[in-house]
């Protein structure tokens, strides 16, 4: 048995382990859907024929994403979480290698690790934006570049005049726009002027449905009909295909939640800003080297290794769930000096 040694040296993606109590790790929405729409959900899957393949690229969920972004359905590509987005978008492009931002969504690096691409790691600046003229150098050798904003870990945003910029190499540029709905800004339009430009987006986080695994992709014309060829048919299920849809119908409930979130995290960088990042996400980075004080109080927060190994990341909860993470970092940043 011969294993490719790109294989052999990919290290499994790691989420973090709930350990129950409060999740404030992973960045999903802290609210399940409204009894009522559970209710009209249940109600519409009766009419799904389980025994027949869905429609090969999604084609009703796509028309409702188009005309909802004020697009064209072959504007828009869907599967099943933008992750797998991802994974397809590393097989377009001829290149060595791609470049990623680090710190960021370790995905990128991930897949095109897989693919059998070399990892051209631009790092973020000291104030985590990025470093244009180094990203321009590499990109010579560059197939793709991910660029995330709002940026996964750090929560903040990058420039559009940054983003054009790059976009003017003409190389591939995948924007993951994942946490999109709670910064306001998006760079979406950029794809009319830019035929190297994918805009990711997904339902896990503003949507609440990361149990359902939705994502899409959108891009010209152009590249939206490649993305469909390597994609395999029938890559997202019937049932996650009509429970996006009625989403849709129903995005009065996501405005709502996403402006609880966004209120709620103005409410923690306010009394914490002394040790927290400004943040255009449903999260906060914060410098304070903390997991394991968290974890004992039954607050699962996500940390990390390298150059973040001194900080944690809280995803903003419910009331009561922030209520007691307000209680336990006022604890901690009183007495931190004992821990």
């Amino acid at each position: 048995m011969k294993i490719r040694e790109e294989v052999k040296n990919i290290k499994p993606y790691n989420p973090g382990k709930d350990r129950g109590g409060i999740k404030l790790n992973k960045n999903e929405s802290p609210f399940s859907l409204p009894k009522e729409l559970k209710n009209e959900i249940l109600a519409a899957l009766k009419d799904v024929s389980f025994n027949r393949y869905p429609e090969s690229t999604g084609a009703g969920l796509r028309e409702k994403l188009a005309a909802f972004h004020g697009l064209e359905k072959d504007n828009v590509v869907v599967g099943s979480g933008s992750d797998q987005l991802i994974s397809y978008s590393v097989k377009l492009f001829s290149g060595k290698g791609a470049i990623v931002t680090p710190p960021t969504f370790s995905m990128y690096r991930f897949y095109s690790e897989v693919s059998g691409l070399k990892v051209f790691p631009v790092p973020l600046n000291p104030e985590f934006d990025l470093q244009i003229e180094k990203i321009k150098s590499a990109i010579k050798d560059a197939a793709i570049v991910f660029l995330c904003s709002p940026n996964n870990p750090t929560g903040n945003t990058f420039k559009r005049d940054s983003i054009v910029e790059i976009l003017n190499t003409g190389t591939a540029v995948v924007l993951d726009e994942a946490y999109g709905e709670f910064s306001g800004v998006s760079h979406m339009d950029l794809i009319q002027d830019y035929e190297n430009l994918l805009v990711l987006r997904t339902f896990s986080k503003a949507f609440g449905l990361a149990g359902a695994r939705i994502g899409y992709a959108l891009g010209g014309k152009k590249i939206i009909d490649y993305l469909l060829r390597v994609k395999p048919p029938y890559n997202l299920n019937s049932i996650s295909l009509r429970i996006a849809e009625m989403m849709l119908e129903n995005y009065e409930i996501v405005q709502e939640r996403v402006e609880f979130i966004k209120s709620e995290r103005s409410r923690i960088y306010r009394r914490f800003e002394e040790v927290c990042y400004p943040s255009q996400a449903n999260f906060l980075l914060m410098d304070i080297n903390a997991g394991d004080y968290f974890r004992e109080r039954g607050i699962s927060v996500r940390t990390f290794t390298g150059r973040l190994e001194d900080k944690i990341r809280i995803t903003i909860g419910t009331k009561k769930e922030n209520d007691l993470l307000i209680d336990s970092l006022k604890d901690y940043t009183e007495k931190r000096d004992d821990y």
